[in-house]
């Protein structure tokens, strides 16, 4: 005891302050500190706590893979298409009433395409680039030469659902909302008409053999057209048609098979010599059928090098299947809606887009996803990608266009 006090003693006499804790002492103990606690707005510090904080969501919203983003359209931004020969312009279409061509390298505008009456929503390259066609939703269709920037052609016709160039002459085709299809020669305006019964041709895609084209209708009703001579060679409709207006059409790089797509929630191959119907492929009881539509088919694409092919259904599914033995072999989940799909030319990749802005590559072998990419705000409407897979542009509701760098694991 006598040592403890001349401790204290001593450290007194250095003028150093201990504060004595008597453990009896219960003044701030659990009880009142839990009284002090419900005092205390929890709610408020909850939300005090996070300013400065990002959710994962905001994160991912904040995260953008691109390597250039084009911005100069005032609207969504509708359509998209890469030049063929060279790969290093794009073209885009929106709700601006505009179309621009610009340089993939550094988002500089080569062409801004006027006087448009609506929204454009078709936009495409001639096969050896030279030419771009603009059309709007009201049917006013111009060509435009890249090299001089000038308009050199225009024709207005029916509201316009599809607009696409031959695969290896100066020749336009499209699609109207009264059923009819156009051809012309640019820039002389020789025309020829393909007339069919009175409902809406939603879709039309030139066989690469540049002789035949292959057309869908509102109805359900797939029509083969001699381009040459201008009548109708085979018409699948009825029972072997489909139930739904078409939405989507693609052919094999040979022109023997075509793909067809419809609301209807189911895909048909079609044989081009025979115009008979040789395969069938949908989910099964993936939706009632009330909701058919819900489960539209988007997008439809043959694999290259492989017996495979790919359908796009608005629920967010990719379907890979085996097209000779026609079975399921991947069924590939996505967050949204897709929108459309592409095969890679030389290889087993196919890339999606979808309603929720995120562009995807996955793997048809193993059904695996292999990369995304985001960086758009709104859902991307429309997408192209070069012939060597390494980049691929999009098109979205944010109003931007966006270049993304594509990487593979054999790269």
């Amino acid at each position: 005891m006598a040592n403890m006090e001349q401790n204290s003693l001593d450290l007194h006499g250095d003028e150093e302050i201990i504060e004595v804790i008597d453990l009896n002492d219960t003044e701030d103990g659990p009880d009142n500190l839990a009284d002090d606690l419900e005092d205390i707005d929890f709610e408020e510090a909850a939300n005090a706590d996070d300013e400065g904080w990002e959710t994962e969501d905001e994160m991912e919203l904040e995260r953008d893979d691109s390597e250039l983003t084009f911005s100069k359209h005032t609207g969504s931004v509708f359509c998209v298409s890469l030049d063929p020969a060279t790969n290093n312009l794009a073209v885009t279409g929106g709700e601006d009433d505009k179309a621009y061509v610009w340089r993939v390298s550094d988002g500089e505008v080569v062409l801004e395409c006027t006087g448009h009456k609506d929204s454009v929503t078709c936009a495409v390259f001639s096969h050896d680039s030279s030419l771009v066609a603009s059309g709007d939703m009201s049917g006013l269709i111009k060509v435009w030469k890249v090299e001089t920037k000038e308009e050199i052609w225009s024709f207005e016709v029916g509201d316009l659902e599809w607009l696409e160039w031959h695969p290896c002459a100066p020749v336009l085709l499209a699609g109207t909302d009264d059923g009819n299809v156009w051809m012309w020669k640019i820039p002389s305006g020789d025309c020829k008409t393909f007339q069919s019964c009175a409902c809406q041709s939603t879709s039309g895609k030139v066989l690469p053999d540049g002789k035949r084209a292959v057309v869908g209708y509102e109805d359900g009703t797939v029509r083969l057209w001699d381009l040459k001579q201008g009548n109708s060679i085979h018409v699948i409709k009825g029972k072997d048609g489909h139930q739904g207006a078409l939405t989507c059409l693609a052919c094999n790089k040979d022109s023997s098979l075509v793909l067809t797509g419809s609301v209807d929630g189911c895909v048909k191959l079609i044989n081009t010599a025979t115009g008979k119907v040789v395969g069938m492929f949908s989910l099964d009881g993936s939706k009632a059928k009330d909701e058919e539509e819900s489960n539209s088919v988007e997008s439809v694409g043959f694999c290259n090098i492989l017996p495979l092919i790919a359908v796009a259904y608005l629920d967010g599914t990719l379907a890979i299947y085996d097209l000779s033995t026609q079975m399921l072999r991947h069924s590939c989940r996505h967050e949204a809606g897709l929108v459309h799909l592409q095969w890679e030319e030389s290889s087993s990749l196919v890339s999606t887009c979808s309603l929720d802005g995120v562009l995807r590559q996955w793997d048809a072998r193993s059904g695996k996803m292999v990369s995304e990419y985001r960086g758009h705000a709104a859902e991307i409407l429309d997408f192209s990608m070069n012939r060597e897979a390494t980049v691929a542009v999009t098109a979205s509701g944010d109003n931007q266009a966006k270049v993304f760098c594509l990487q593979r694991p054999d790269r």
